[in-house]
């Protein structure tokens, strides 16, 4: 694993292919609000680190600290870090057109929910929106008024 500069993953994807290592940069597509628009991006899933695959002890990879857009190599003492190859193989089998897809949300809005686990355990909810970044938006009956709250999927079981 290698720690980019800022930005620059894809000029440094670029230029380790021209000295022949392999890497790979993990993408998803992002939806970005500017000036009253939304559009959909492409972004690394890691910013500012890539996968190179090498074996440190028969391979060179010294020169991979000189490769343009590279700031250094994530170690484990004196040699590289390693990444186990079925991490790696698992996100490129989530890739669809290039970029990896989150997997399909396990709730659907209106449906009707129970909070799993801390002060409100087993409370009745209703999921009303799902957002980005794995919470689910749900309205509960707390004492006689209806609150709405923010919980990730781990924090919800299905009736």
């Amino acid at each position: 694993m290698v720690n980019t500069h800022p930005h620059k993953e894809r000029f440094a994807v670029e230029n380790l292919t021209n000295q022949a290592f392999t890497s790979y940069c993990p993408i998803i597509r992002a939806r970005v609000r500017h000036a009253r628009k939304t559009m959909e991006v492409s972004r690394p899933l890691f910013p500012g680190y890539l996968f190179v695959a090498l074996d440190p002890i028969r391979e060179r990879w010294r020169p991979i600290l000189s490769t343009l857009g590279i700031r250094t190599i994530i170690r484990n003492g004196d040699l590289p870090s390693r990444v186990d190859g079925r991490f790696i193989s698992s996100l490129k089998a989530r890739e669809v057109n290039g970029a990896i897809v989150k997997p399909t949300q396990p709730y659907i809005i209106g449906q009707a929910v129970r909070i799993a686990g801390g002060a409100f355990d087993g409370l009745a909810a209703k999921v009303i929106a799902m957002n980005e970044k794995d919470r689910v938006v749900v309205l509960l009956d707390l004492l006689n008024r209806t609150v709405k709250a923010h919980l990730t999927i781990d924090q919800l079981r299905s009736v």
